[in-house]
């Protein structure tokens, strides 16, 4: 049987209408797809309080977790992932990319031209419709 994880992704937007993207680095798994930053939810926390911790950890800020975008469940070749993806804001700090090979701002319209990771794309595909 699959390892199954469930995971958060943050959708964060600044002033000027663009999306916080980030690059997974060679060495995560899913080298050098672009995803929304988050994580594993850990024992005993809920989505939106594991998806805060993260964003801390590995970006070095602190956001507010607002509504919930997308909940996807993606079979992988040797693992199945449970994404709940969110909006949030920054309430303290700017992104520093600590673990990831890359990050960039990216206007709504042009979040298709990255490649990313095949469970982040229905969220993807729904925010770039809000335009």
């Amino acid at each position: 049987m699959k390892k199954q994880v469930h995971v958060v992704g943050a959708i964060i937007e600044n002033e000027h209408n663009e999306i916080f993207c980030a690059k997974r680095s060679p060495e995560m798994t899913l080298p050098n797809y672009w995803e929304f930053p988050g994580g594993k939810i850990e024992s005993g926390e809920t989505p939106e309080g594991a998806l805060a911790r993260e964003i801390k950890e590995e970006l070095n800020c602190t956001i507010s977790v607002g509504e919930k975008v997308e909940d996807t469940t993606y079979e992988y070749e040797t693992f199945i992932v449970r994404l709940e993806t969110y909006k949030a804001n920054l309430v303290d700090g700017q992104p520093i990319a600590i673990e990831h090979a890359e990050t960039k701002w990216v206007k709504r319209d042009e979040l298709t031209q990255l490649d990313f990771a095949p469970a982040d794309i229905p969220a993807v595909e729904k925010i770039v419709k809000e335009i």
